[in-house]
């Protein structure tokens, strides 16, 4: 399904296991960053560190904000080799992760 008048986003929020290191989490977000080179049908790519001092984070440290212009888009994405070989890299040190799209209103 396109819309025409609004995008497609998928939220990822990584909460890393205690221990992971600063060096284990660079990898983790180097790898991510290359999918939107690797994958035509990222339109979008945004990522950041929480810094909200309300403390109602559970944990989870990182957010990561991808844009599609379909559906079909993000079904070509979400079993793409590239995702999968990030998610090789990702998982030996994710503790949780919390993943919701919408699309714009």
């Amino acid at each position: 399904m396109t819309k025409t008048d609004s995008l497609l986003r998928h939220v990822v929020l990584f909460k890393f296991k205690q221990g992971t290191t600063t060096e284990q989490i660079d990898k983790v977000e180097a790898a991510f960053s290359a999918l939107p080179s690797k994958i035509e049908q990222i339109q979008g790519y945004e990522w950041g560190t929480n810094n909200s001092p309300e403390g109602l984070d559970k944990g989870f440290t990182h957010a990561f904000f991808l844009t599609f212009k379909s559906e079909e888009d993000r079904a070509i994405y979400l079993p793409h080799p590239d995702h999968k070989a990030f998610g090789a890299v990702l998982s030996p040190h994710l503790e949780d992760v919390l993943v919701i799209d919408y699309w714009t209103k």
